[in-house]
């Protein structure tokens, strides 16, 4: 025969297996959401990283570009022309040299 302090002793046993049960299949739960939520996350950030890149990419083509531009417009032989034509200036002759003694 089983006592009553036995099946008492069986009830508490399968009570807290199935508290154990409960607690670990809600840890299992909250896991799994927490790695969905940490790929979703990282899915998002990536694709904000992509088109970082591509606007760094774009802005990194339209720097060398004014570079460029900066290099052509500030050549000597182009300041020389601008003066010469625009501005109607010249070299001066060798005869206009004066040297000064001190």
């Amino acid at each position: 025969m089983i006592s009553a302090a036995s099946k008492q002793d069986n009830q508490a046993d399968s009570r807290a297996l199935l508290y154990a049960n409960a607690a670990a299949l809600l840890l299992i739960m909250m896991s799994a959401f927490a790695t969905i939520y940490s790929t979703h996350a990282c899915r998002g950030l990536y694709a904000q990283l992509q088109v970082l890149e591509s606007a760094q990419w774009y802005l990194q083509e339209d720097y060398g570009r004014l570079m460029l531009e900066q290099s052509i417009w500030a050549s000597h032989r182009r300041v020389e022309a601008v003066a010469r034509d625009e501005l109607g200036m010249a070299a001066p002759d060798l005869a206009a040299y004066k040297v000064i003694t001190q």
